[in-house]
């Protein structure tokens, strides 16, 4: 058998592999191992070192594990709290109201964190349990709260922007600069697909009952106010030096997670122990992304070795597939992958 076919095999088991849920990190890692210990010998193992070597040597991945901190700061110095009851309160006549509330604080907590699990860890334990105990539908809830949550992987300062850059070799800022448009377009989207089908079927997502919302409208834009202006100032400073190029996304990154820090002692939510928990969960979620970059590198790595690469680009070329529909197969495949 050539080593292309193997090359080919090789990712075929792959898409089967995370088809099946296993995580994508391992699979990558240990399909580059066993096809390229098959192929190539020990010297797999010194493609693995230098691969390894390669992630610990790369400036641009060290602005991630800055934001992963940055986000979890701001999960733990209760703001979100804050912000999700007050606006409750200022969207409590719409339709959905609180399915509403949750896309909105969502998304703001999505630019402020950049990573994905923390928001949809938040977001269920805020969100949930007010939707359910008001009557919302389930699954109407709990897509709420997995949409919104997820904002954060494509709404900069995005971790896995950081690490597409590192991985395709391309500007961090392009990146942020054409993450913007398509992430809040799809935040609007789901707000309206929200207040459509509550509009259409009240059962679904009822307003906030009226007794709950018993607070003037001044106190209610004081709170709004007090919970949104720390986060949109940390997202400015953050973005704004990014985009207009300023600062490094590294350097840019340490001064979020420094505003961070401040924002959490404003509130009196500064301590030992949270800083602890933070930087812990900090080094898991780095650890995560690091693992993924490593085993997707050696996997390229072997798949390009064994001439695979090349003849999946014969292939494309020799059919004569115009861009577009390279294109869209492209997104097909990540979608179903995804």
């Amino acid at each position: 058998m050539s080593e292309p076919i193997i090359g080919l095999i090789m990712l075929s088991i792959m898409v089967f592999t995370i088809f099946l849920g296993f995580p994508t990190a391992f699979t990558l890692m240990g399909l580059g191992v066993l096809f390229g210990g098959a192929t190539l010998g020990w010297q797999v193992f010194d493609l693995f070192v230098q691969r390894a070597f390669f992630v610990m040597s790369n400036d641009v991945l060290i602005s991630a594990p800055l934001f992963i901190l940055m986000g979890y700061v701001m999960e733990r110095a209760g703001i979100m709290d804050r912000m999700f009851h007050s606006y409750r309160l200022l969207f409590g006549p719409l339709p959905g109201s609180l399915a509403v509330t949750t896309m909105v604080v969502g998304t703001i907590f999505g630019i402020a964190s950049g990573i994905v699990g923390a928001g949809v860890t938040l977001m269920g334990v805020l969100a949930l349990p007010a939707m359910l105990r008001a009557g919302y539908s389930v699954s109407l809830a709990a897509g709420t709260i997995t949409s919104a949550g997820t904002l954060g992987i494509l709404i900069p300062p995005s971790v896995m922007l950081i690490v597409y850059a590192a991985t395709a070799g391309v500007s961090v800022v392009k990146l942020y600069a054409g993450a913007f448009g398509p992430g809040f377009l799809l935040s609007a989207l789901f707000l309206l697909y929200i207040v459509g089908v509550c509009m259409w079927k009240p059962h679904l997502g009822p307003p906030l009952p009226k007794e709950e919302r018993s607070m003037g409208w001044g106190k209610i834009l004081w709170d709004v106010t007090v919970t949104s202006v720390p986060i949109t100032v940390l997202t400015i400073a953050v973005l704004w030096i990014i985009i207009v190029g300023w600062t490094t996304p590294t350097e840019a990154a340490a001064i979020g997670a420094l505003l961070a820090f401040i924002i959490a002692a404003m509130y009196g939510r500064l301590n030992w122990k949270m800083i602890a928990e933070s930087v812990r969960l900090t080094g898991r979620t780095t650890s995560m992304v690091a693992w993924l970059f490593i085993g997707s590198s050696l996997f390229a790595a072997v798949f390009a070795r064994l001439g695979a690469q090349r003849t999946l680009e014969s292939w494309f070329v020799g059919s004569g597939m115009s861009t577009g529909t390279f294109l869209w197969l492209s997104m097909l495949i990540i979608f179903l992958l995804g």
